[in-house]
């Protein structure tokens, strides 16, 4: 033994049975075992590594693939099968002749085929010196010559081996694997070659955009199914919290319910610069739509105990109400941890600022006055009186009474604001709410409330418009009496 050679040593079990392997001329591994009783050797079994180990399975002028799922031959490029009908029998043996002969002239070229196990070489020549340029002359040069490929694969390929006759027991393997052949062909399978190999190519594209068609199509079936199914589920989250919310009287009002992304986006995502001012409850912001609608939006704070309550109470109330001297309510926002109201905007902020700044009383002259005033009262009318529901409002104050483009008043903030039958005059409560200075001496004293509260507020604030000062703030060097007890 060298190191050029290979070999493969085992021990019998059984030292006296006999056998041997043989490779037989098919490339078959055998196992023989001696039978002393015919004193002759028997086959025991054949081994095959794949079909294509089996020589000359697929006949001349074809290959046979081991990566193959159905029919494991193939005729070469420009080949057809010898009989049809065994072929598609699975009968190989008789293999491929040329569609076209060859011309033996200039027509003449060569088709490569990569990654394959070299043909049989019984009837090959070959020479170490060539490179494969000369190699593929000298075949064309020769009307017998059927294929031609590099000796040595080595180093980038060297020397020339040509074949003549029939070429067998081609074998493809991966294109990892295997040596290149150049094959022998006529001028017009070239050409039939190249056509198919652009045919190939034009099918392999169409076959791709049908399936980038198919998939985007399918891409946006998912997308749209699912936002179908998340808006649905959305409807019915909404509908779910304005039924947790606000009830059977939610549902009876219809009120528009915004998105809360939109509400952000309106304010530039709550921002200070957009913040108008602070309530009881939480801060109010200016927002803007998407179509240029402004807005004012109430965000009730989260770290408010009692907001829960007067913010289902000014919901409920207000979208109930119309009236001009009323602020109307335009939609609510009941998402995650947030309770927001969305009002129409006044643009001129509230009565307190053009009754107590000093700048903002210039703008206040006395018609302007009267017709506030006029306006405040025939709104407190229309909850005491003329609405479906006598309406007491509790917080009846100047920061309340907002201003239109107009000057029109509008009475606002309706969360303290209770709810009377129509043969009910007064009720009681134990949690007096509102703001001092404002609220009547039965309220502050024994929570006794109703529309005469309602209407000793309204005194206050016309007395307020009038005198120009603050009911709680007023200072006198007479007395210590506020602005009510003064006059």
């Amino acid at each position: 033994m060298n190191t050029d050679e290979v070999y493969y040593e085992y021990r019998l079990r059984n030292m006296s049975v006999f056998s041997r392997y043989v490779l037989n001329p098919l490339g078959v591994s055998e196992k023989f075992t001696w039978v002393s009783q015919t004193q002759s050797w028997e086959l025991a079994f054949s081994f095959l590594a794949d079909r294509c180990e089996k020589y000359a399975l697929c006949g001349p002028f074809s290959s046979c693939s081991i990566n193959s799922n159905s029919a494991i031959c193939a005729c070469l490029k420009g080949f057809v099968p010898r009989s049809l009908k065994d072929w598609n029998s699975g009968y190989w043996s008789d293999g491929c002749v040329r569609r076209t002969p060859l011309a033996c002239s200039d027509g003449d070229g060569f088709v490569k085929y990569s990654g394959i196990k070299l043909p049989d070489t019984s009837s090959s020549w070959f020479d170490k010196s060539m490179s494969l340029s000369e190699c593929k002359g000298l075949c064309w040069g020769n009307c017998s010559c059927t294929a031609c490929a590099n000796l040595d694969i080595r180093k980038g390929g060297s020397g020339c081996v040509l074949w003549f006759g029939n070429l067998i027991d081609i074998k493809e393997f991966t294109p990892d694997g295997g040596q290149d052949i150049y094959i022998r062909v006529a001028a017009s399978e070239l050409d039939h070659v190249k056509k198919k190999s652009n045919f190939n190519k034009r099918q392999l594209l169409a076959i791709l955009l049908s399936s980038a068609v198919f998939l985007v199509g399918l891409l946006v079936g998912m997308i749209l199914y699912i936002r179908k199914k998340k808006l649905r589920y959305e409807g019915h989250r909404r509908k779910d919290c304005r039924d947790e919310y606000l009830g059977e009287d939610g549902e009876e009002m219809e009120l528009p319910l915004f998105d809360l992304t939109t509400i952000a986006k309106a304010t530039d995502n709550f921002s200070s610069c957009n913040k108008l001012g602070e309530g009881g409850f939480g801060p109010v912001y200016k927002g803007t739509l998407i179509g240029g609608k402004e807005i004012a939006v109430k965000r009730l704070s989260k770290n408010s105990g009692q907001g829960m309550k007067e913010f289902k109470t000014e919901v409920i109330l207000i979208a109930r109400l119309q009236h001009r001297n009323l602020v109307k309510l335009l939609g609510c926002c009941i998402q995650k941890d947030e309770k927001i109201l969305i009002y129409e905007f006044m643009p001129n902020k509230s009565l307190d600022f053009y009754i107590f700044d000093h700048e903002g009383q210039k703008l206040l002259d006395w018609p302007k006055c009267f017709h506030i005033i006029s306006g405040v009262a025939r709104g407190l009318l229309y909850l005491h009186q003329d609405s479906r529901l006598r309406i007491i409002h509790r917080d009846l104050k100047c920061s309340n009474i907002l201003l239109d483009n107009n000057m029109n008043p509008k009475i606002s903030d309706f969360g303290l604001a209770k709810t009377f039958g129509s043969d009910q005059s007064q009720a009681n409560t134990n949690r007096v709410v509102g703001t001092y200075g404002y609220m009547s001496p039965e309220y502050t004293a024994d929570g006794i409330f109703s529309m005469k509260s309602d209407v000793f507020s309204f005194g206050v604030i016309l007395l307020e418009m009038l005198s120009r000062k603050k009911n709680r703030g007023f200072r006198h060097p007479d007395h210590d009496h506020n602005l009510l007890g003064h006059w």
